[in-house]
């Protein structure tokens, strides 16, 4: 059986690893940067509830006037270290993938790395990557 695609990036962030923890935690933060760049501004909603086995759901809409919605359960929660999560759209939730974003001190800033594995193929495995590439830019600016 073939291996299923996976992205990892990687970005280097002007905050603390506490910080960018908290961007992903906490739901009144993520609703500001998170999303593609086709979001439309303030179109963010989350619901996170952050502990082991908690569910999060996120939506929001981008430029051509389309509605997302993505979920998932809380796998793994270590403060301002990691974070792993399952990841299914609203549209295809037997599709689906998992998450996990890892934060480490570097110097005065953090480095990010986000793995997304368990693609259903490499065409999903290509969107995510678009997606989650101008999402890290708008941390990265959150940041800034």
């Amino acid at each position: 059986m073939l291996a299923k695609p996976s992205v990892t990036l990687a970005r280097r962030l002007n905050a603390s690893p506490a910080k960018v923890f908290a961007a992903w935690t906490d739901a009144q933060k993520l609703i500001q940067w998170f999303g593609p760049h086709q979001t439309i501004e303030g179109s963010v909603d989350a619901t996170l509830d952050v502990r082991e086995g908690g569910r999060y759901q996120i939506s929001f809409r981008t430029d051509d006037g389309e509605y997302h919605q993505v979920g998932g359960v809380y796998r793994e929660v270590v403060p301002d270290q990691r974070l792993q999560f399952t990841w299914a759209w609203h549209s295809t939730p037997e599709r689906e993938s998992l998450v996990t974003v890892t934060v480490k001190p570097d110097g005065d800033g953090t480095l990010l790395t986000l793995l997304h594995e368990k693609f259903f193929d490499q065409a999903a495995a290509d969107g995510h990557t678009r997606g989650w590439t101008g999402t890290l830019d708008k941390l990265e600016q959150f940041f800034a």
